[in-house]
C-alpha cells in the first residue's frame, strides 16, 4: 500500500476530510519530494503538491501520485492553498502541529473562509512503521555507519585531537556519497561524561575513554552508532563499567520484540546497570527512533508508553557519565521483526583498547 492510502486511511479513522503537510520530513515521507519548499493537501478523493518556481523540473521528477502545482511571484502559497482547497471541494483543513505560531496566525488570518483544525500526529504515527524500501535504505546507512567507524579506529591514539577525529568522520560520510545525520559526537577523558560534548581540541591521553557517536544520512535514510574505545591501557574500573553497560545494550537489544513496551525495555536497561549501582549515572531515555530523520518518531524511554511492533526502528544506547572520571556508551540499530530483532549495526562492540 503507497504511503498516501496509509494516511487516506488514517484520515478516514480520525474523522480528518482534508490534511494540509508542511513539514518537510513528512513531505519527503508523503509524496518522495527532497527539496525545501512544499506544501501537500490530501483528502479522500484529491492529492495536490505545490512548491514555487525553483522547484519545478524537480518535483515533477519526484512527486508522482499527487497533482502538481507551481507558483511564481507576485502569487503566493497561501494563494495556491486557497486555489487548491477551493478545487478539492472541502472546507475544512487540518494543520501539522509542526507549523510555527507565526505562520499558522497568518495563514488562518489570510484564509479565513476555511475552518482550521489540528490534526493529531497522523503521518509521524505512521512513520514509526518502515516498509520494505525504508528498511532497506536503513541497512545500506547502517552498513556505511559501520564502515565509518573501521574507518575511523586508526585515529584512537595519543596526541590526536577530538576535532579531527570529528572532521575525519564527517569527510568519510561525504566521500561515500552520504551526509552526516547529525554532528559527531567525539568525548575523550574528561569529556566523555557529557552526554552530547561537542568535539574540542582537546588531545588523547593513555586511559581516556573515548565515545564516538556518528551516523549517515544515505539516499534520506539515517544510521546512528555509537562506540566507545579505551587508549592504551584500560584501568579494572574501565573493564567493570564498560562490561556491565555492554551487558545492558545486550539485553535491551535482545529484549526489542514485538509486544513489548518501550518503558520496559528502557527499566530493564537500567536493572542491569545497577547491579553495581551505575543507574545514578545513566541519565537519558534508551533509544528513539529512526529512518528519514535521526531522531524519528518513537522512544524506549520511562516516559513513554510505547508499544514494539514489527517494521519499527530503534536505536538502544545505554551509557554512563561519571564527572571527574569520564563515560561511556555503546549504541545500535535495532529492527523489530516478527520473530528476533535484527541488529543493523554490526561493528564489534566488546571494549576495544587502541
Amino acid at each position: 500500500m503507497s504511503n498516501l492510502n496509509r494516511l487516506r486511511q488514517a484520515m478516514e479513522q480520525a474523522s480528518i476530510p482534508a490534511l494540509l503537510v508542511t513539514d518537510n520530513v513528512n513531505l519527503r515521507w508523503l509524496t518522495g519530494f527532497t527539496g525545501s519548499s512544499g506544501i501537500a493537501l490530501v483528502t479522500q478523493n484529491h492529492a495536490g503538491f505545490v512548491t514555487d518556481a525553483r522547484y519545478d523540473l524537480w518535483s515533477r521528477s519526484e512527486v508522482t501520485d499527487h497533482e502538481i502545482t507551481i507558483y511564481q511571484r507576485p502569487r503566493t502559497l497561501d494563494d495556491l492553498i486557497a486555489e487548491v482547497s477551493t478545487k478539492f471541494q472541502s472546507k475544512e483543513i487540518a494543520f501539522e502541529g509542526s507549523i510555527s505560531y507565526s505562520a499558522w496566525k497568518a495563514r488562518t488570518e489570510k484564509l479565513s473562509d476555511f475552518t482550521w483544525i489540528e490534526s493529531p500526529d497522523l503521518i509521524r504515527d505512521l512513520r514509526k512503521i518502515k516498509t520494505v524500501d525504508e528498511i532497506n535504505r536503513i541497512r545500506a546507512a547502517c552498513k556505511l555507519a559501520d564502515a565509518c567507524i573501521e574507518n575511523i579506529t586508526r585515529m584512537i591514539q595519543p596526541g590526536i585531537t577530538e576535532y579531527d577525529i570529528s572532521l575525519d568522520i564527517e569527510f568519510f560520510y561525504r566521500r561515500n556519497g552520504a551526509e552526516i545525520a547529525f554532528d559527531p559526537i567525539v568525548a575523550s577523558g574528561p569529556n566523555s561524561a557529557r552526554p552530547h560534548a561537542t568535539p574540542s581540541e582537546r588531545k588523547l591521553e593513555v586511559g581516556d575513554f573515548v565515545t564516538i557517536d556518528c551516523g549517515g544520512k544515505l539516499d534520506g535514510y539515517c544510521s546512528d552508532i555509537t562506540r566507545t574505545f579505551v587508549v592504551g591501557k584500560a584501568s579494572d574500573r574501565h573493564v567493570e563499567i564498560y562490561n556491565q553497560v555492554l551487558k545492558s545494550e545486550i539485553a535491551c537489544c535482545a529484549a526489542l520484540k514485538s509486544g513489548a513496551n518501550g518503558k520496559e525495555i528502557d527499566a530493564l536497561a537500567r536493572e542491569i546497570l545497577d547491579e553495581i549501582d551505575l543507574n545514578q549515572y545513566f541519565t537519558h531515555g534508551l533509544g528513539h527512533g529512526l529512518g528519514l530523520d535521526v531522531h524519528d518518531p518513537g522512544g524506549l524511554s520511562s516516559t513513554v508508553d510505547q508499544p514494539i511492533e514489527p517494521g519499527m526502528v530503534f536505536t538502544v544506547e545505554p551509557g554512563v557519565y561519571i564527572e571527574g572520571f569520564g563515560g561511556l556508551r555503546i549504541e545500535d540499530d535495532v529492527l523489530v521483526t516478527d520473530s528476533e530483532p535484527e541488529i543493523l549495526t554490526l561493528f564489534p562492540k566488546e571494549l576495544m583498547i587502541l
